[in-house]
């Protein structure tokens, strides 16, 4: 699947406000659909690139050799979920926003699981 077909199976999740791909070296978004007033994905996007660098760099700090699956970002109305794409080669992520009141974040994240699987860039 492209970017623009992962993109559109994204926003079909329960709750979904927005989502991005997103390479986290340069902060530029590669496809982003929904947001709207109350939600620039543009700028969020290339604000949790900030949020990928340190944790990475945080990881590297304490010997882990670890992969990041998911970050969480709760908010009081929104769940912001970034999952760096292990399977594919690059600096890549995926960002979502969620309507907290309208969302199962254990489907959303199981959801965007299966589709980094699909994604080819």
């Amino acid at each position: 699947m492209n970017i623009e077909s992962t993109l559109k199976e994204a926003m079909a999740i329960d709750g979904a406000l927005g989502v991005a791909v997103v390479d986290y070296e340069s902060g530029m978004s590669l496809g982003v659909l929904g947001g709207g007033p109350q939600l620039d994905l543009e700028l969020a996007a290339a604000g949790n690139t900030e949020v990928v660098r340190a944790k990475q760099r945080t990881l590297k700090s304490l010997g882990l050799q670890e992969e990041i699956e998911d970050i969480l970002i709760t908010l009081g109305q929104q769940y912001h979920l970034i999952r760096p794409l292990a399977s594919v080669r690059g600096s890549l992520f995926l960002y979502m926003a969620l309507d907290r009141s309208r969302s199962n974040l254990a489907l959303a994240r199981h959801r965007l699981k299966a589709l980094e699987g699909t994604l080819e860039v």
